[in-house]
């Protein structure tokens, strides 16, 4: 059995957040009464170093509300890069890039921290421009599978489901439509990944292979990649809620 077939044994969740009160310190969120004692940590990380989304208080606020009325995680979420460091990441079971640019100024120990954080077990999770982030570090690009090229389609596209038997993909259908800032990549990560959904080109009016989004086995981890979520509608939008939810429960090995 592949593993991606193993790991939609897991089923899928519903979503968790963070608040955007405080673009630096982590703000975790009080859970919902009855929250189970084992719900996944998730550490969201939007610092930037280059462009900035309009969209990362809408972000905050959509996994804020998500995991209050979920119960099935915790997140806190920070621009502090120092949260990056062993001791630290100690307490969470998946990190989140959400939105996040640039040649972030992580010191070695912190980059080394992360990786092994990913390999020893635990999960991670990018979101749209976590792919234009730290380019100049090559662990970085293979933890979150491809860097950005260009976005040639800010639109109405069709995003096919590829793998409708994943946590992050189960409930989708085998299609769905909305409006986006479709990313392309530097170099196509099929084939190193199991890619989870595509852009249908010939609704953007192209041609081509574009994933939009996978996952794959890190180390003893977990990596998941979803390039939606320019705008703070994809994370008001339940389709777009119930991939990142999945993901989160299957990169913390729930």
């Amino acid at each position: 059995m592949t593993w991606w077939k193993a790991a939609a044994l897991a089923g899928v969740c519903l979503a968790g957040g963070c608040g955007a009160r405080d673009a630096t310190a982590p703000t975790p969120v009080t859970p919902a009464p009855g929250t189970p004692a084992t719900r996944s940590r998730v550490l969201m990380v939007t610092a930037t170093a280059a462009f900035r989304h309009d969209s990362i208080p809408a972000a905050r606020q959509a996994m804020a509300n998500l995991a209050a009325s979920s119960g099935e995680f915790s997140i806190a979420a920070t621009e502090d890069l120092s949260t990056l460091g062993a001791d630290n990441l100690r307490n969470y079971d998946v990190v989140m890039f959400a939105l996040t640019s640039g040649e972030l100024p992580l010191s070695s120990a912190q980059k080394d921290a992360l990786i092994e954080f990913v390999r020893s077990g635990h999960g991670f999770i990018g979101v749209h421009s976590a792919t234009d982030t730290l380019y100049e570090w090559p662990d970085y690009g293979r933890l979150v599978g491809a860097y950005f090229r260009e976005h040639p389609w800010t639109q109405q596209g069709s995003v096919i489901v590829e793998d409708q038997s994943h946590p992050a993909t189960a409930g989708l259908g085998d299609r769905f439509s909305l409006v986006e800032e479709f990313y392309t990549f530097q170099e196509n990560p099929r084939g190193r990944v199991q890619v989870l959904l595509r852009l249908d080109a010939a609704s953007v009016g192209s041609s081509g292979d574009y994933p939009l989004a996978w996952a794959q086995v890190f180390g003893a981890g977990r990596s998941y990649y979803n390039a939606l979520g320019h705008f703070s509608e994809t994370w008001n939008d339940a389709r777009f809620q119930r991939q990142i939810a999945g993901a989160i429960r299957w990169t913390a090995s729930r």
